[in-house]
């Protein structure tokens, strides 16, 4: 039987991403915590020469970065499931990813998430320069995925793909944020998606 390994912090947006996808087939794996706020050590940065998080070792031999992570997953667990039949599906769910690793995650994530949750739990106050300037780029970013996903019930349809993996974590902290009804209020279709995924057993789990 294959042996999984997932090494990363449990309420990572991408290690949440890959761990759906292994509960949505009943893969078994084992998690291995990844202190993201602190420098890697040597052993991980062996695994991960940049340091990020997730990584997947598949009987010891290691695979990075999110996007390889599940396209190998739906292939050798999932058959191929979540990923669309048709070529411009499958163009439109690699672009909406392209979307969230390019122009959303930063400003959602790495400042508004960043600021607004973490920050004040260590006992510092929230760069609120930062956090204005990044209300517009995660706006732009949501709109354009807005613009490509049908949302019938999913992104891109009626059968969830790795699309609907790779934004369900990030709307999910952005919910926590005051920002949350700011960056959404020209998306009502994303919003109704947001409103039923964010019930998928698969998501409460990696989420509990």
């Amino acid at each position: 039987m294959t042996q999984y390994t997932l090494y990363g912090p449990a309420l990572s947006t991408y290690v949440r991403t890959v761990r759906m996808i292994l509960a949505e087939t009943n893969t078994p794996y084992d998690l291995k915590a990844v202190d993201i706020f602190s420098d890697r050590d040597p052993a991980y940065l062996a695994k991960h020469p940049f340091g990020k998080v997730p990584t997947l070792e598949v009987d010891g031999e290691t695979l990075y970065e999110t996007c390889a992570i599940v396209e190998y997953l739906d292939t050798v667990v999932g058959n191929r499931a979540f990923t669309p039949a048709d070529p411009m599906g499958q163009a439109r769910m690699r672009q909406i990813m392209a979307i969230v690793d390019s122009y959303l995650y930063a400003p959602a994530i790495s400042t508004i998430t960043i600021q607004r949750l973490i920050v004040p739990s260590k006992g510092g106050q929230p760069d609120e320069d930062a956090v204005a300037a990044a209300i517009p780029k995660a706006k732009t970013a949501l709109e354009a995925i807005e613009a490509i996903a049908s949302c019938s019930p999913y992104l891109l349809g009626p059968t969830i793909t790795l699309a609907d993996f790779y934004l369900m974590p990030v709307m999910l902290y952005l919910s926590k944020t005051p920002e949350f009804a700011a960056v959404t209020s020209e998306i009502p279709q994303l919003n109704a998606w947001w409103a039923e995924v964010s019930h998928r057993p698969s998501f409460l789990e990696v989420i509990s």
